[in-house]
């Protein structure tokens, strides 16, 4: 179902304000945002603090990454999905996740930071860094998954053992 014209109005003004920020922070451009975080759905929100709003948004993913990670890491009482899938990963890869859990236990850090004292110019920073975090972790990412999927087979199927019985 195409967008209705007031949506698409919203998204353009958005990305009007946007620019303007971007302009004054030298902040990456909306469509790169927008493809890694997902920066468009802000239009729903009516705020007065655009750059806060973004922020957020761009937040989520790298919070989500960490917790996958850490489940990863250590699967001390993760769901079976999750067990089945750190039965995958050898040593180079646990190795290659606790490299990008640090990074992204930083950014976390750098994150409660930026939330507790409202400023632009930190919340542009984070932005920015934030980007920047995910540009660089996301090769690492691919190449542990690229593994994970390549052992899949292996290493829960092909002992002729499942995990649960």
């Amino acid at each position: 179902m195409p967008p209705k014209k007031s949506e698409e109005s919203k998204l353009e003004k958005l990305k009007k304000e946007y620019k303007k920020i971007q302009e004054k922070y030298s902040l990456p451009s909306f469509e790169e945002l927008n493809e890694d975080f997902g920066i468009e759905k802000t239009y729903e929100t009516e705020t007065d603090l655009l750059i806060r709003e973004i922020r957020k948004i761009v937040s989520e993913k790298p919070y989500n990454y960490l917790r996958f990670v850490e489940t990863l890491i250590n699967p001390v009482n993760a769901p079976m999905s999750i067990l089945s899938i750190a039965k995958t990963i050898g040593l180079d890869e646990k190795n290659k996740l606790a490299e990008v859990y640090k990074k992204l236990v930083k950014q976390e850090v750098a994150l409660i930071s930026t939330d507790i004292d409202f400023s632009e110019e930190r919340e542009a920073e984070f932005i920015k860094n934030t980007y920047a975090l995910w540009r660089g972790i996301k090769k690492e990412f691919s190449d542990v998954l690229k593994t994970m999927e390549k052992n899949w087979e292996t290493k829960t199927e092909g002992n002729g053992r499942r995990y649960f019985g």
